[in-house]
């Protein structure tokens, strides 16, 4: 298989079904206005979270390499990140919650590597590279966030999703999208919302994959951390935005104190939050999480586990006493007394394993039609098969050559002849195997000779079920990339000759070369043609400031004049603030 991306002593570790969602890093189509965004979000950030943010947010951009200059190359943040053990790829947006789980208990960070533009300068409905990159990455140098981080993919990513989730990833991906496309119609975007506020109305009862991304949410993405009176910012979605990080310290954003509670309060991704929640710490969120992960099927298993997995109708695992491990699509579960599991059964592909590894011989080519057993013990024998010796086998007689006749006390009754038998490494009991074998609940037939080699799971008990595949090698197309993709913004010829004025400004910045006259022209032709952009006259005065020309006054003007719009009135003063200019003395 050809590697699209760089692999590095973090990267090469990525199971490859993860592979297929990392995308090779758009650089060369920031346009220069991209980049005059990112310099002025990141600078507005700098100074103002300074204030407000977690004390680890300065110290993490200096760790992970993010200039306040540049929108950052993939490249150089790996080198960076990789100091701290961690390290990033480019995506396509959005990905599937569980992918980008997996994609966290790897330590990788994925990173929408697309720009928002200039027209979302403050906040952006969809993922984007300043979100991700600085949002995200500075606060995973500190070491106890950065193992929350990594524990939550862990987790989150053994949660099962409903079939319902998956219908709304890609109705928030496509809005998003829209959104933050500026050749998008108003009809597009009003008929994808209205798809999300339908869905979100009725997605019925939460999946653990919804409370898991609403904890997410509430800590990765839009997390403050102190007290309830002056709490700190560490929220990748409040880090990234310049709107949200000074909305969010308001009296009329309610703060609550965090606890496993969040779980149930569902959030809109497109628009701000009416209220946050306060950590007290970072290793309170582990607390959190760990109290959560209690009451998943990960670690209750059971009846209503298999249930859940059922009702995803997507690709899980349960496990059960003995360690054997079975992934398939859940299809069918036989339920005993005191809400047990006497017998379940997958369709189509599946696969065996025992400790995340999947069993030789029992792969999806061995088990391409779906696999089915029983759970429990048998009638009127206390010791459980997985408990009994080769001695306590062979007086039940399950032994192979044997004839047997196994009655479970569920009423599970499996007829056939043992060939074999497979163990651990520890000789524990995991499957028999059985010929001529028919499998019979009541009147109902489960198992026929005819079918084949009949592989009996050994369990007393079913103690675990989670999403995805016990060992992430057993099922090549695991995960699914969404087929709508990032609009790519085509740009007008006007546009294109206002990005060659930005990249003019941008070269004399950086090389610290230019002249009064050539500033001039420029602003010139920026009032001429461009009299509504705001951002490359705040750079052009900038410069006119340092070098001390006397355009700068015409130019404060001009930005004055700007401020009557409302729409640019809060930027502007946000710009001249941070040069330290009292506009209204000029």
């Amino acid at each position: 298989m050809n590697i699209h991306f760089q692999l590095n002593e973090v990267t090469k570790k990525l199971p490859k079904h993860l592979h297929k969602f990392v995308v090779k890093q758009p650089y060369d189509e920031y346009t220069a206005q991209n980049q005059a965004v990112w310099r002025y979000v990141m600078r507005m950030n700098v100074d103002y979270l300074s204030k407000v943010a977690h004390k680890s947010y300065i110290k993490g951009l200096e760790k992970t390499g993010i200039s306040v200059e540049n929108i950052p190359y993939m490249e150089g943040m790996n080198r960076i990140l990789k100091e701290i053990g961690w390290a990033a790829v480019s995506v396509d947006g959005f990905i599937p919650p569980n992918a980008f789980m997996e994609f966290q208990a790897y330590n990788v960070l994925v990173i929408a590597s697309d720009m928002r533009t200039i027209n979302h300068i403050e906040y952006t409905p969809a993922p984007d590279i300043i979100h991700e990159a600085a949002g995200h990455a500075p606060i995973i140098a500190n070491p106890e966030y950065a193992e929350y981080l990594r524990r939550f993919g862990e987790i989150g990513s053994k949660a099962i999703s409903s079939s319902k989730d998956y219908e709304m990833y890609e109705a928030i991906r496509l809005l998003s999208i829209l959104k933050e496309d500026p050749n998008s119609t108003e009809n597009e975007i009003q008929e994808a919302q209205a798809k999300v506020e339908f869905l979100q109305d009725n997605m019925g009862e939460l999946s653990e994959m919804a409370q898991i991304r609403n904890l997410h949410w509430w800590t990765v993405e839009y997390g403050l951390i102190g007290n309830l009176d002056s709490p700190k910012i560490y929220g990748a979605g409040l880090l990234s935005s310049i709107g949200e990080s000074a909305w969010c310290m308001r009296k009329e954003v309610k703060k609550v104190t965090y606890s496993i509670d969040a779980a149930n309060v569902n959030f809109d991704i497109t628009k701000p939050q009416p209220q946050l929640f306060v950590t007290p710490d970072f290793a309170y969120l582990s607390l959190v999480l760990n109290e959560f992960a209690n009451t998943m099927a990960l670690r209750t298993g059971g009846l209503k586990g298999v249930q859940k997995l059922i009702k995803s109708k997507n690709l899980g695992t349960v496990e059960l006493t003995t360690g054997i491990q079975i992934s398939g699509v859940f299809t069918n579960v036989i339920k005993h007394k005191n809400n047990k599991v006497a017998y379940f059964q997958t369709t189509g592909p599946t696969a065996l394993a025992n400790r995340d590894k999947e069993l030789i011989g029992h792969g999806i080519t061995t088990h391409p039609n779906g696999f089915g057993s029983p759970v429990g013990k048998l009638k009127g024998i206390n010791l459980p098969i997985e408990d009994m010796s080769p001695r306590d086998l062979k007086a039940y007689g399950i032994y192979e050559g044997e004839q047997m006749n196994l009655e479970f006390e569920s009423g599970v009754v499996v007829k056939g002849t043992a060939i074999t038998g497979t163990r651990d490494l520890r000789g524990k009991i995991l499957i028999i195997s059985l010929k001529e074998c028919t499998v019979t609940y009541k009147d109902k037939v489960l198992f026929k000779p005819e079918w084949g080699i009949y592989d009996m799971a050994i369990g007393k008990e079913l103690v675990s079920a989670y999403s995805g595949s016990a060992d992430v090698t057993s099922f090549e197309n695991l995960g699914k990339v969404s087929e709508t993709k990032t609009h790519k913004i085509n740009y007008s010829e006007e546009e294109q000759n206002l990005y060659k004025l930005y990249a003019e400004v941008r070269v004399y910045r950086e090389e610290n070369n230019t002249t009064e006259e050539k500033i001039k022209t420029i602003f010139n032709q920026l009032k001429t043609n461009f009299p509504l952009d705001w951002l490359l006259s705040l750079e052009l005065f900038e410069l006119a400031l340092q070098k001390e020309f006397s355009i700068q006054f015409e130019i404060l003007k001009h930005l004055e004049k700007l401020q009557e719009n409302t729409a640019f009135k809060k930027l502007i003063e946000n710009g001249l603030n941070l040069l330290n200019v009292n506009q209204y003395q000029s």
